[in-house]
């Protein structure tokens, strides 16, 4: 049985447990307290529940609280917590992962972040309205079960927050990194000695980037400067812009549209579909993955796709640790057929600091970090304190992306 907020089963012996410790008991309502003790000496409180459950709906629709899970990317609470610092009716928490089954019923909007949100997480969610990663992932959510529940579950778009710049920004650090060995000028550093290792240029590479969402438009962006040629793959080529503008054909058809769509497509040098991953692998010295994690896509970087780049290519990664076979990108490493490997997410998180693919000098590893910078997670936390502002005054909303 599902209701908008907390079940008083007042009909067995665990009707103290369904409403709540003392504390929390005093909290809800000194009404509570009061009554609670003589309803369980009376053999018919079926009316007596009812007045309680509604005196609890009733204070707790005063507050609208918020749950971010887990410890772990601790600004975004933090920050969320500090843009509604004066709006002493949104509640923010953070409690351990473990934790969050047994405490999400309590709450209207959840933050999941690292979270596997499934169908018996939802199940316990009575009261939840609305899931919204502090991002854009989604994989770890069952979008389906929340659909059931009525729960409405959204991502951050990435290009107007910032966050798609900062993985863009990242990546472009790994791959200068990569090209300049930076292990080797580490050691270098530490042995005192002078004008080694020999690096490369990223000047006159061809890059391949394998997702053309809006990280791979803002890594585009950022490329060309370097003097690179750009291959990408997206499923659809049909422009973002257009898409936006929900296939608007008066629209589709001005001026203004094709100026911006030619701008889009001078991006990239060569554009494909996923049937062109192999081709673009053999012709690529540097391949960055930015797709998104799913069924499809799990497990996509493989050993066919390994074997199709070019002996030496450096292989980047700063979008999900699923997306690449573990035992594929050890062997090809092993081999000396993978030229480097940086990635800023990792197969299990957080990732084991001892791993074996770690002790290779041409492998590079961050704390998934590509899209932690000041200005996104300010700009993301925003948008959460926005949502939740708009969500306790019932208006619609905004600045979130809906995938149900």
């Amino acid at each position: 049985m599902r209701k908008g907020h907390i079940q008083l089963v007042l009909r067995s012996s665990k009707a103290i447990s369904s409403i709540g410790s003392a504390t929390q008991l005093e909290r809800r309502s000194p009404f509570i307290t009061t009554i609670v003790p003589n309803l369980l000496c009376c053999r018919r409180w079926t009316d007596f529940s009812r007045k309680v459950e509604k005196m609890v709906e009733n204070n707790d629709s005063q507050v609208t609280r918020v749950l971010f899970c887990g410890p772990q990317f601790p600004a975004s609470h933090k920050y969320t917590r500090e843009y509604l610092q004066n709006y002493p009716f949104i509640q923010v928490d953070d409690v351990p992962l473990d934790d969050v089954p047994s405490v999400i019923g309590n709450y209207d909007i959840c933050v999941p972040k690292m979270k596997k949100l499934d169908s018996k997480v939802i199940d316990c969610a009575i009261r939840l309205k609305l899931i919204v990663q502090f991002g854009v992932g989604l994989e770890g959510v069952d979008v389906d079960a929340a659909t059931r529940y009525g729960i409405k579950v959204a991502r951050i778009p990435g290009n107007v927050t910032g966050n798609a710049a900062s993985c863009a920004e990242m990546a472009i650090y790994l791959i200068l990194s990569l090209l300049r060995k930076q292990k080797e000028m580490q050691i270098a550093v530490d042995q005192k000695r002078l004008g080694e290792p020999i690096g490369e240029t990223l000047f006159g590479k061809t890059v391949f980037i394998m997702g053309f969402g809006n990280i791979g438009i803002d890594l585009a962006k950022r490329l060309r400067p370097f003097g690179v040629r750009i291959l990408a793959t997206k499923r659809r080529w049909t422009s973002d812009l257009l898409e936006s503008c929900q296939t608007n054909d008066s629209f589709a058809r001005s001026p203004a549209f094709n100026i911006q769509s030619d701008a889009y497509n001078s991006l990239v040098d060569k554009k494909g579909g996923p049937e062109d991953l192999y081709d673009f692998a053999r012709e690529a010295d540097i391949v960055v993955v930015c797709l998104l994690l799913n069924r499809e896509t799990a497990g996509i970087v493989n050993k066919r796709f390994l074997s199709s780049m070019r002996k030496g290519a450096l292989l980047l990664n700063i979008a999900r640790g699923g997306l690449l076979d573990y035992e594929a990108v050890a062997d090809h490493l092993e081999s000396g057929r993978l030229g480097g490997l940086g990635i800023d997410v990792a197969w299990t998180e957080p990732f084991d600091p001892d791993d074996p693919i770690l002790k290779f000098q041409n492998v590079l590893i961050t704390p998934h970090v590509a899209g932690v910078t000041e200005y996104s997670y300010r700009a993301m936390a925003k948008v959460i304190g926005d949502v939740a502002l708009q969500l306790h005054a019932g208006k619609p909303l905004t600045g979130i992306d809906a995938v149900n």
